[in-house]
């Protein structure tokens, strides 16, 4: 499958940056198959276009302000996220939203679109997450795997990861 996981956020804004520090995380703890491509989307619009396009399966994982507690985690999948994201403010969001319509306009959106997204507990400058927030991403990285492995793709813990679990 040509899947990717995609993280979106800004780094400068706490919570905000929660989809990048996941696939900061991933990256660190898990070893993918070579068709699993991981991508810090930052607070990208339409440059992310060519990277999502023709997807057989794309996760992307973001902060998503839904009006649920702190820290909750939920998952959206093909056409509902299109519609979550019109209706957001952030401009990465509304650049994303942009991004998906196209794709849909040119035939080339994803196979499966998933959304994985943590409500976050702050927005204030800061190039940290909240307690909330990391507990949140651990929820989100374990849905990640789960996720790719109901479509026949595993990671492998990195050897580093393995001791420290020990």
């Amino acid at each position: 499958m040509n899947t990717l996981l995609l993280g979106i956020g800004n780094l400068l804004l706490s919570d905000e940056g929660v989809g990048v520090r996941a696939i900061e995380a991933l990256e660190q703890r898990f070893a993918f198959p070579p068709d699993v491509e991981l991508l810090d989307g930052g607070t990208s619009g339409m440059e992310l276009l060519d990277a999502m396009a023709s997807r057989d399966l794309l996760i992307v994982i973001d902060a998503v302000q839904s009006h649920q507690e702190a820290g909750s985690v939920f998952i959206l999948e093909d056409g509902d996220v299109p519609a979550l994201f019109t209706r957001k403010i952030s401009p990465h969001q509304l650049g994303l939203a942009d991004v998906l319509m196209a794709l849909k306009m040119t035939g080339e959106f994803p196979r499966k679109l998933v959304l994985i997204g943590i409500e976050p507990a702050s927005l204030a400058p800061g190039m940290t997450l909240t307690p909330t927030a990391l507990q949140a991403m651990e929820v989100a990285l374990r849905e990640t795997l789960r996720i790719l492995e109901s479509h026949g793709m595993s990671a492998v813990a990195r050897k580093e990861e393995v001791c420290a679990a020990n």
